[in-house]
């Protein structure tokens, strides 16, 4: 058991307000021998980055939240050569200031890109600590958890938070790090488009839309909503047939491709029934 960190990026808005309170924490503060005081620039421990999904005018943003994963496999620590990094009982990552010699072993042999740092000024190599030195002062938050307005950061006891894990997934699960961090709602693929009848003029409502992967024949279902649109997400790269059912209209099918991108099909034309 121990402290997890549970990430929902469903309800992750944006606001960055978990990257300023970690930077609020740890910038000028030392709190030896957990952490050593983070650089004002050039380090962000917890990071909220974006990526502009699909193409125009089928567009999602979709966030992610960077931060050390506290594995219970860490490379990072058989990689250090002078035994600077640990795991806590509660399962707590941590690089310590007094021991670490800048060897950089450890960002090396990390497979999260980004979330070990290397401080110059000090010689020594940092990152998230799940805010350790709280938790030992009898905190049940980080501060990234604590400053969270939407409720996306769900930090707390791994016994305690079954049923969330249960439905999370962790980052790059085919390593075998066994990460303590878990994401809900990891952006994957979509495919979307909008379905007229060019004769009438209008979008169809209601259709139904199926998608079905080729490869191992599951299917997903939608239904376009008001303005004709469909969206259907979370799909892995592969290929995919595009099933589209209205009454009264002949049955539309499309093959597609999801790559590195997400797939806009654009405006779909359904015609009549002979």
């Amino acid at each position: 058991m121990g402290k997890v960190l549970i990430i929902d990026l469903t309800k992750c808005n944006g606001c960055h307000n978990c990257q300023i309170a970690c930077k609020d924490e740890h910038v000028g503060n030392d709190w030896s021998p957990i952490a050593a005081p983070e650089p004002l620039t050039g380090q962000f421990w917890v990071k909220v980055s974006d990526t502009v999904r699909g193409s125009f005018p089928k567009v999602k943003v979709a966030y992610l939240l960077t931060i050390c994963q506290h594995c219970d496999n860490a490379p990072c620590i058989d990689a250090c050569p002078n035994g600077a990094i640990y795991k806590r009982s509660d399962g707590i990552v941590i690089i310590d200031p007094e021991k670490c010699k800048g060897s950089k072993n450890c960002i090396e042999a990390c497979p999260y890109e980004g979330v070990i740092y290397f401080n110059e000024d000090l010689n020594i190599a940092q990152k998230c600590t799940f805010c350790a030195h709280l938790i030992d002062k009898g905190w049940e938050e980080t501060r990234c958890s604590d400053a969270c307005p939407t409720g996306a950061l769900t930090f707390g006891e791994e016994d305690e938070l079954e049923d969330l894990i249960a439905e999370a997934e962790t980052l790059k699960p085919e390593l075998g790090t066994r990460p303590r961090v878990y994401y809900k709602g990891l952006p994957k693929r979509f495919i979307a488009g909008t379905v007229f009848d060019p004769k009438a003029d209008e979008v169809l409502i209601d259709a139904e839309v199926d998608i079905l992967n080729i490869s191992n024949g599951k299917h997903t279902s939608a239904r376009t909503d008001d303005f004709g649109d469909f969206w259907v997400d979370g799909l892995l790269p592969d290929r995919y047939t595009v099933i589209i059912r209205k009454s009264g209209y002949s049955e539309k099918r499309l093959d597609t491709d999801i790559t590195g991108k997400d797939v806009n099909l654009g405006d779909i034309a359904m015609h009549g029934e002979l």
